[in-house]
């Protein structure tokens, strides 16, 4: 009998078992299950790994296929050595070929932008379709930034009387909505505001922040930051709260990543208001209330006077005390339209770009989908810079791109 049951079982890197009986079961199978019990970290993680594969597996592994598509740094050198326009565009084909296949020569800056931009927005539109449940909100909230804009700009055209052909083609395609046209056709600010209440999917951030007084010309930028403080703070509140996300490594990318949207604009909102009537209590209530400077270092923002105190408030966070080091305050300079020396937005695009790329070291996260879109549009500004550089024969400041990879 104890032969028969004499075997041996070998885990993995452990030295073989040898079972002569059959009560000498139960202590391997304990030992078997403290080591697979489902509760340890590790099979935590192989489970959430499984069950994020099922939802969005698909959409995750096809975001790392267009991120390993994106331009590199011998990408863009070549890019640089460009005489013409027309050599860009053929050195541009492997990236971009379908879009610019029909572009006649010759042709504007603005058409290679514009081509650009319907290939993010193709990209986009066939994950958004791949998607669903909480991933497809997601994708939803990132359509929201583009929507603030687009209406800001509407709001600002019916104000003026602009043409409604010439708003709509130049609203972001990534924000339009059903909507949208109705908002040029609206007669007056309270029609205009019925209607944003009632046709946009930016009604919730309209409705407990904003009434129809505000929408005119002078406060059309706090209307702007308004709403856009609002939709930081909903999809930071989504990304941490919503059951499918809490806990998850998308939570903690997203928090980070929507943190420093925050405190770049409560630091752009703060030096932008500068010599303007916008109040301290005012500017205040423009700050998210998310991010590393929220609480002390948006409180001494709001009562900054000067650039210098600006840059006391942000040195409060290690991170953030380069920034003006590196790029002065209010100064003009590299990247995307400067000289030698970094701008401070320039700096933020850096910034952005940095946990953008970190995001992929990731796996299982929703975050990619926002860091593929972010380094999208900056190889979009890059493009851009460089075609400029080349039609106005600026060479001397070709090089001024942020290059990630």
């Amino acid at each position: 009998m104890t032969r028969r049951w004499s075997e041996e079982v070998t885990h993995h890197g452990e030295t073989p078992l040898a079972i002569s009986a059959p009560d000498q079961l139960s202590s391997i199978n304990i030992n078997i299950n403290r080591r697979f019990h489902p509760t340890s970290a590790l099979n935590t993680q192989i489970m959430e790994g499984l069950f994020f594969n099922i939802h969005s597996g698909y959409v995750e592994g096809i975001v790392r296929g267009y991120r390993n598509s994106l331009l590199t740094s011998s990408n863009y050198s070549n890019l640089t050595q460009c005489e013409t326009l027309e050599d860009l565009k053929l050195q541009l084909t492997p990236s971009y070929g379908e879009q610019l296949a029909n572009v006649a020569s010759p042709f504007p800056t603005s058409t290679i932008a514009a081509k650009a931009t319907e290939k993010l927005v193709q990209d986009f539109r066939y994950l958004r379709a791949q998607a669903t449940g909480a991933l497809a909100k997601f994708m939803d909230f990132l359509t929201y930034s583009y929507m603030i804009d687009n209406v800001a700009l509407l709001i600002t055209g019916t104000l003026h009387e602009r043409d409604t052909k010439d708003l709509l083609e130049r609203c972001h395609p990534l924000g339009f909505f059903e909507g949208l046209p109705a908002l040029c056709v609206a007669s007056n600010i309270e029609e205009l505001y019925s209607i944003v209440l009632v046709e946009t999917p930016l009604a919730p951030f309209f409705k407990d922040n904003l009434r129809s007084a505000d929408l005119d010309e002078l406060n059309i930028e706090i209307v702007r930051n308004t709403l856009y403080k609002s939709y930081l703070e909903a999809f930071h509140d989504f990304c941490t709260t919503d059951p499918a996300l809490s806990g998850t490594p998308s939570a903690e990318l997203m928090s980070d990543i929507l943190g420093f949207e925050a405190d770049r604009r409560a630091i752009n909102i703060t030096l932008n208001s500068f010599g303007t009537e916008l109040s301290k209590s005012d500017r205040k209530k423009l700050y998210p209330e998310i991010g590393k400077l929220h609480p002390e270092g948006t409180l001494m923002l709001s009562r900054a006077d000067d650039p210098e105190a600006v840059r006391l408030a942000i040195e409060i966070v290690g991170e953030y005390r380069y920034f003006f080091d590196q790029g002065g305050i209010g100064q003009g300079g590299g990247g995307i339209g400067g000289g030698t020396q970094k701008s401070l937005e320039d700096i933020f695009y850096q910034k952005e770009m940095e946990l953008a790329k970190g995001t992929f070291t990731h796996h299982f996260t929703f975050a990619v989908v926002y860091a593929w879109l972010k380094l999208q549009e900056q190889e979009i500004r890059n493009i851009t810079w460089i075609a400029e550089c080349i039609a106005q024969n600026q060479k001397d400041r070709i090089g001024n791109y942020i290059s990630v990879f």
